[in-house]
């Protein structure tokens, strides 16, 4: 299997984690927990701002010394309801009581603690369509470059139909050159419907230094360090991910393989 690509290392708790000691790079955490009804799961920031993603399930929180309630509504991530979110600054601490089974994302990089904790949707959040033909792909940014919300994280949420697919035409964004292109590192979580499904990731490098192809299972995690990184979703499987991005600045600028550009100019 591919060091980009990660199973879960467990069926209740913590299931992934990812640090960049672990990735091998500098700016993007990621976690994911499973939990069932009066679960804990609970962390320090510490120098990382974070957004807590509930992708499934309900759970009572607490973050940097404030209670936030109960947040999550949505029990299967395919309903595609935009989800609850919570901002937590650097320098504080988090904490969740499950009141149902849920699934919460952890999205972390280096924070400055220039914005405060506070909630992100699902007001503000609107389902949107990018894309045409077997391109088309549905969107909830949570926290992207339009949404003034923290130091450095990027986050969205991406639901590819059955044989469509997504993050294409294949690009890249592993330079630091703006506003030609930015430096971002990226983690992929993936889900599909039903949940006995595949769906495929391929990572490479215009120079073929990298090119890798991975089979994604439901709720594997895969790595982008660099390079180009379309999805594809076979007939009969709906593909979900969501997408954590941090690097030195907070905007998503990138450069298309030049084997699809055509595709791109076309609109």
């Amino acid at each position: 299997m591919s060091r980009l690509q990660l199973k879960p290392f467990g069926t209740r708790g913590k299931v992934h984690e990812v640090t960049p000691a672990s990735a091998g790079w500098r700016y993007v955490s990621f976690s994911l927990y499973r939990l069932r009804p009066g679960d804990v799961a609970q962390e320090p920031t510490g120098t990382n701002e974070v957004i807590l993603v509930m992708v499934e399930g309900k759970a009572a929180f607490t973050a940097a010394g404030q209670d936030w309630g109960i947040l999550g509504d949505r029990m299967s991530v395919f309903d595609k309801t935009p989800p609850h979110s919570l901002y937590v600054p650097s320098g504080q601490e988090w904490r969740a009581v499950a009141e149902t089974d849920c699934i919460i994302a952890v999205c972390a990089a280096p924070g400055r603690g220039n914005y405060p904790a506070r909630r992100l949707g699902p007001e503000g959040i609107v389902l949107t369509t990018r894309g045409t033909g077997q391109n088309t792909r549905l969107i909830n940014n949570i926290a992207m470059e339009a949404e003034d919300v923290c130091d450095s994280l990027l986050v969205t949420e991406v639901y590819t139909p059955a044989g469509n697919w997504s993050s294409y035409p294949s690009h890249r964004h592993d330079e630091d050159d703006f506003p030609r292109i930015t430096y971002l590192e990226e983690t992929y979580y993936h889900r599909l419907d039903p949940a006995q499904g595949f769906a495929f990731q391929r990572v490479y490098t215009d120079d073929g230094a990298l090119d890798e192809v991975m089979a994604v299972r439901d709720g594997d995690v895969t790595l982008v360090p660099r390079g180009h990184h379309p999805c594809a979703a076979p007939y009969g499987f709906d593909l979900y991910y969501l997408n954590v991005m941090a690097g030195p600045r907070r905007n998503w600028r990138f450069v298309a393989d030049p084997n699809v550009q055509w595709l791109m100019d076309r609109g």
